[in-house]
């Protein structure tokens, strides 16, 4: 059974978020979304908010790994402190009674959360295998659907300060001609926040078929676009994947970006340092004096 002083509840249900049935993700997704009223919540509330038997709840306790429904609300109730920070940090949802500057800490502290959630969940091994993998790289094409691509622009735009390989498709048909013509020695990065995207999963099965190695950034470890990439790594951030992406979810793709950059421009200095030096030169002239 899982240890409720160990194990955080929302990595459970994001790590197992693909393994449940339909009427116990209506349960995962509403513990995502709510999880203060949750702690509150008898098995039968909540049956009923989701539309589901109390029997479901059940089950979908055990499945986590819990005794029962009691054992995993403690379990939320435990996570949701651990999230908090300070005793002095405000955080939970904002509200009309709110001030500014309680709305300003509450989402300070929503980001620094999501942060340390996606730090505590870095496999170092994983992190030094992807930066091999782009150092070895002949080219490296980003891309992503949806809010998603924003990130993935943000990963080319920063690689191709130090390396001239690394560019990003955002249209949905230019990313599949782009892959027709990749072979083993590319790399594709893809940014998918649910792991469970139609475009993405006809992309990966095309490039899977010319051999191109993968790299999948996800909230998801078990969805279908994780078991498609040949590397897969895990952000924070607490959403469903039917959820419309949210800062804090970009933000820890954003610093699990920061590390793996920093890594490649270690492991190839000189060549970094001499790019960077070509491209504020260059740079220099576009602004005014």
């Amino acid at each position: 059974m899982a240890d409720i002083l160990n194990e955080n509840v929302f990595e459970l249900i994001s790590n197992n978020y693909y393994d449940l049935t339909v009427s116990e993700k209506k349960i995962a997704d509403y513990i995502i979304a709510d999880p203060e009223h949750v702690q509150q919540a008898g098995i039968s509330d909540l049956a009923e908010i989701c539309g589901t038997a109390m029997a479901t709840v059940s089950r979908f306790s055990r499945k986590l790994g819990y005794e029962g429904y009691n054992a995993m609300r403690i379990a939320i109730a435990h996570a949701v402190s651990s999230n908090s920070g300070s005793a002095e940090m405000l955080t939970g949802k904002i509200t009309m009674d709110d001030s500014f500057d309680d709305e300003c800490r509450k989402i300070q502290a929503a980001d620094l959360a999501v942060i340390n959630q996606t730090y505590e969940l870095i496999n170092p091994e994983l992190y030094l295998s992807v930066v091999e993998m782009l150092l070895n790289a002949n080219k490296v094409i980003c891309m992503g659907q949806g809010g998603s691509v924003i990130i993935a622009m943000e990963a080319a735009h920063l690689f191709s300060t130090v390396s001239g390989k690394f560019s990003c498709v955002q249209d949905n048909h230019m990313q599949i001609i782009t892959i027709s013509n990749m072979d083993k020695n590319d790399v594709l990065i893809y940014f998918s926040y649910s792991g469970s995207v139609r475009d993405m999963m006809e992309n990966f099965t095309l490039a899977k078929q010319r051999g191109v190695k993968s790299i999948l950034f996800t909230r998801f470890p078990k969805s279908p676009g994780a078991e498609m990439a040949d590397i897969v790594l895990q952000c924070g951030s607490s959403e469903s994947p039917l959820q419309l992406g949210s800062i804090p979810a970009r933000i820890s793709q954003l610093f699990m970006l920061d590390i793996i950059f920093s890594e490649y421009c270690r492991r190839d200095y000189e060549t970094a340092r001499a790019s960077r030096k070509r491209i504020a030169a260059a740079i220099s002239e576009k602004h005014l004096e």
